[in-house]
């Protein structure tokens, strides 16, 4: 049961991180994902079988301290948004940012509560406002396709951004490499853990 209700507040919190990218976009002027029916918390619409499930699943059963997947990505045109260099980087932010902002609203909740609160409610929700977190502070690693690498590439001269930008092809092998080694793990699990009794939940 545990397994199953971790499960699915990851995928909640996926599902929000990317229509949130997708909702930025489209106020900043690309449509791209509205017109791909992306602009929705409709499950169906964003699971990807490996990102979504499989791989998740596998770092829960084999109990890896960082919990990470991926949703089908929401589309963005960033040559039409309103402002495609500064603009990307609101885009990219939003995803990450939804999640905190989610977390933060979960910890009020759970503060409301208080002692009183059901303990499977508490525990469910304290769950819910980790994954929110390291889902975060995953994704705002700026190691390409992560969202951290799209802050980046915003942020420095075009031609750095497109020799930084070549290096995507090798992301995933680097982010995999990174957390075979424990580096990824050590980095997020301490900010993690921060943010989480900033916000009041025990870890």
């Amino acid at each position: 049961m545990n397994l199953a209700i971790s499960l699915v507040l990851f995928f909640l919190a996926v599902i929000i991180h990317e229509y949130s990218h997708g909702w930025v976009a489209w106020k900043l002027g690309d449509s791209t994902a509205k017109m791909a029916g992306r602009l929705t918390l409709n499950p169906a619409a964003h699971i990807d079988p490996i990102g979504t499930i499989l791989l998740p699943l596998i770092l829960l059963v084999t109990h890896s301290p960082v919990l990470f997947g991926w949703a089908k990505p929401v589309p963005v045109d960033f040559q039409s948004l309103h402002n495609p260099k500064k603009d990307m980087v609101w885009v990219s932010l939003a995803g990450p940012g939804a999640n905190i902002l989610l977390a933060v609203i979960l910890s009020f909740i759970l503060k409301l509560a208080g002692a009183a609160g059901n303990p499977l409610f508490v525990a469910v929700t304290s769950s819910a406002i980790i994954i929110n977190l390291v889902l975060a502070i995953f994704n705002i690693l700026p190691i390409p396709p992560l969202d951290g690498s799209r802050v980046v590439m915003g942020l420095l001269p075009i031609e750095l951004s497109v020799k930084y930008a070549r290096i995507e092809p090798y992301g995933l092998v680097i982010i995999f490499g990174l957390l075979y080694l424990g580096l990824i793990g050590n980095f997020i699990w301490p900010l993690v853990t921060l943010m989480a009794r900033f916000l009041g939940v025990s870890i």
